[in-house]
């Protein structure tokens, strides 16, 4: 029979190494400050492309084994040319996937192994405000409504604190739920 203890997880998260950064960090907490870049270009209309490889870490510039691409556009109700997802899509996708991974990393740490994992995602607004219609009308997210299926080892509750525990620990749950300043500068 095996226990709890002796019980093998695999959801392809290395707990082990992410503790040991943990207790790493706590030691040289100047390491853990990091500065995230983007760049983005104008490619024709409001198209966008962004580019992401570079970022600060651990006292000194990292970079990504490779360069991603991001393509952001509006759909053709907009007038648009619909070249990519829209820059709010891309705000769902980043949260959706900071959730996902912190639940599969919980469910690691926890020994739960996980057979599926899928987040649905809404974000809904009143476009009155980006258009310009109704001043009053916020311009961003009224909104957003996060569904989970996730099949596993576990009870409903067991997931159910997964998935709390993953909002806890979530960087973008965070970014998106308080506020964060901005800064915008023209060179």
């Amino acid at each position: 029979m095996t226990t709890v203890a002796e019980k093998q997880v695999n959801n392809g998260v290395n707990v082990d190494a992410l503790l040991g950064a943990r207790d790493a960090l706590g030691q040289a907490p100047e390491a853990a400050k990091f500065t995230w870049r983007a760049t983005n270009k104008w490619v024709n209309g409001t198209h966008s492309q962004t580019k992401v490889k570079e970022f600060f870490g651990l006292g000194e510039g990292q970079s990504h084994r490779q360069e991603f691409t991001f393509e952001a556009d509006h759909p053709e109700i907009f007038a648009s040319e619909d070249h990519g997802a829209t820059p709010v899509e891309l705000v769902l996708t980043g949260l959706a996937s900071c959730l996902t991974a912190g639940v599969a990393a919980v469910a690691q740490f926890r020994k739960i192994q996980l057979r599926s994992v899928k987040a649905t995602l809404e974000g809904s607004m009143d476009i009155q405000g980006i258009l310009g219609i109704d001043e009053d009308v916020r311009n961003g997210f009224d909104g957003i409504k996060v569904k989970y299926e996730i099949d596993a080892d576990a009870t409903k509750e067991e997931i159910e604190a997964l998935v709390a525990q993953s909002q806890k620990r979530s960087a973008v749950f965070d970014i998106v739920t308080n506020p964060t300043n901005v800064s915008v500068v023209v060179n």
